[in-house]
């Protein structure tokens, strides 16, 4: 019968890690007697990030001495300890290949219930001085695995572990475990997985959307949709066709193909990204929306010009007609979807632009749908465009046109049929829109937010409301705690002497630094934001669009990203890159 070798538990606490302090829960110490268990945690343990640890379906974290003495093997180690793993029990027995989700244990007075494996996360390496351990838990199939408590109680070392009930489906940690992590999926396991209730929410959610997009790739029963990926590789020169001022901060740049073809169509919403030669050395790269109908045959971006802003006032006032730029295709995934419910474009600022776009598709396609243009400016003069999105609006029969200026005189107010003040959540839910409607939101991080929480509130589900972010994504950098809120910036000591890396989002470039393990080690480096959690390959959050250049992998992630995405935690250029951050 197993055994419960080793009750572990531990407070979180700060710990020094690449200069930066991380808030973690996984330094676990043997308890010495019994130790009371309850529906959230084991008395006098915690976690430091709830996110992805704690919490009822992660009461506790069980390891296995087997795997102990694995890892010794293979690290060629003998200093482990109980609760080294992170774990609040080790066990003897209990193999991830034959412990099932949905099982049921019986340990001292409290009764258990296996609910998923352990989820990958650097802090376990972190623990261990092993970087990339937490793909190794994978790939040699011994993770571990999250037990709830169903019956709270007292538990000690050398308690007997009785198993009280079998899982349905027969389904193991370590299956479940290769099902989130590893390519080859068997869909029939991921199917049977979505009827286990036992397995918690989060993976039944990843599982879903596993599922989700095997089904939308099926090509059994519909023929295969066209390609949805960049229309070119890399960069390509197109030709300055016009530079419109549209008023004294805003330019229109109308980019045409050098020989008069057609450019390819793009998706109303998306953006192109620019390397701007003569801008700067080296050649700044830089992301803007489209704002023209997107199948004309060129393209036009409109452009602010930002304070200090070295690209935008290269091209709204030095641009010139006839120059060439160097243009990667046309991405993004803020696109307008099809539909025939109620359409809702909200921006401010120069945040019209890709709304702008999708309002020229609207009308373009002669849409009978009921369309909502709602925008926030200043004052007619910080207006761009108004006059073209007021008559692509007149051309549709059940369009909408609600105008705000917070700086504006009363006449001006009434020649634009503007009303007074700031666009905001208020004003928004006054509106009386349509619970059925889509929306499209851009603008500045803090307006969006704003929106999203108004138009939810207004009844709209929040998977029909879509946005863009102009700038770098938010970060997803668990545990990190006290982080420095510096703006993008040169990484510190003397340049690299590795290929140019460009963080087109952020505006930074810089020579990929000797001694630098990955891309997402120099982002760090520079305050570029990023998005991780394992740091080796495994868990996908860390994927980012690359748009030109290539790239090796050291370690070899797991399994690969889509084309056209790279995974910055184990990437090192092999040319110059540029990255969509």
């Amino acid at each position: 019968m197993p055994i419960l070798l080793s009750v572990n538990v531990g407070m979180p606490k700060d710990v020094s890690w690449q200069g930066r302090n991380v808030y973690t829960g996984v330094w676990k110490y043997p308890v010495h007697g019994p130790a009371m268990v309850r529906r959230l945690n084991i008395d006098g343990d915690g976690q430091g990030d709830t996110n992805g640890h704690g919490g009822e379906q992660r009461a506790v974290l069980v390891y296995q001495i087997q795997s102990y003495q694995h890892w010794q093997q293979h690290f060629g180690r003998d200093d482990f300890g109980y609760g080294q793993f992170g774990e609040n029990l080790t066990v003897d027995g209990l193999p991830d290949d034959e412990v099932c989700i949905g099982d049921r244990y019986r340990i001292g007075e409290a009764e258990f219930e296996v609910t998923q494996p352990r989820v990958t996360c650097y802090r376990v390496g972190l623990r261990l001085g092993e970087p990339e351990l937490p793909a190794l838990l994978v790939s040699h199939r011994r993770p571990g695995f999250y037990m709830r408590a169903i019956q709270e109680g007292h538990i000690q070392a050398g308690d007997q572990i009785e198993k009280t009930r079998t899982g349905p489906g027969r389904l193991s940690v370590a299956d479940t475990d290769a099902l989130l992590y590893l390519p080859g999926r068997d869909l029939a396991k991921l199917r049977l997985a979505m009827q286990i209730p036992a397995l918690s929410p989060g993976w039944q959610d990843s599982f879903r959307e596993l599922l989700d997009a095997a089904d939308s790739s099926d090509t059994s029963a519909a023929p295969a949709p066209a390609s949805t990926g960049p229309a070119w590789d890399g960069f390509r020169a197109l030709r300055v066709a016009e530079v419109v001022p549209e008023n004294t901060t805003v330019s229109s740049i109308h980019l045409a193909a050098p020989d008069g073809t057609r450019l390819p169509a793009a998706r109303a919403g998306q953006y192109l990204t620019l390397r701007i030669p003569g801008a700067a050395q080296p050649a700044p790269v830089r992301s803007y929306s489209l704002s023209s109908a997107p199948d004309t045959g060129n393209y036009r971006i409109s452009v602010k010009h930002e304070p200090h802003g070295t690209a935008s006032g290269f091209l709204t006032t030095r641009l010139r007609p006839g120059a060439v730029l160097e243009v990667a295709a046309a991405r993004g995934e803020f696109v307008l979807a099809e539909g025939a419910g109620p359409v809702l474009l909200v921006s401010a600022g120069i945040g019209l632009t890709p709304v702008l776009s999708m309002l020229h598709e609207l009308a373009a396609g002669g849409s009978d749908r009921e369309v909502w243009w709602i925008h926030g400016a200043r004052s007619p003069q910080e207006h761009p465009l108004a006059a073209e999105a007021h008559t692509l609006l007149t051309s549709l029969p059940h369009a909408h046109e609600h105008v705000f200026y917070s700086a504006a005189t009363p006449e001006e107010r009434r020649r634009a049929h503007a009303a007074d003040g700031r666009l905001t959540k208020d004003k928004l839910i006054a509106l009386s829109l349509p619970a059925d409607a889509t929306a499209y939101v851009c603008g500045p991080a803090s307006f969006m937010a704003d929106m999203q929480h108004a138009l939810t509130t207004a009844g709209i589900a929040p998977s029909r409301i879509h946005t863009e972010l102009f700038g770098a994504l938010p970060s997803i950098n668990p545990g990190l705690s006290g982080q420095s809120t510096r703006p993008p910036h040169q990484p510190p000591g003397p340049p690299g002497t590795g290929p140019q890396v460009t963080f087109a989002r952020s505006g930074i470039s810089a020579p990929f630094p000797d001694g630098k393990r990955s891309v997402l080690e120099l982002a760090d480096a520079c305050d570029v934001p990023t998005r991780w959690s394992c740091r080796t390959g495994v868990c996908h959050t860390c994927a980012t669009r690359i748009l030109s250049g290539g790239i090796t992998y050291s370690p070899a992630p797991l399994e690969l990203p889509p084309d056209g995405e790279v995974l910055i935690c184990c990437a090192q250029p092999d040319s110059d890159i540029v990255l969509d951050m």
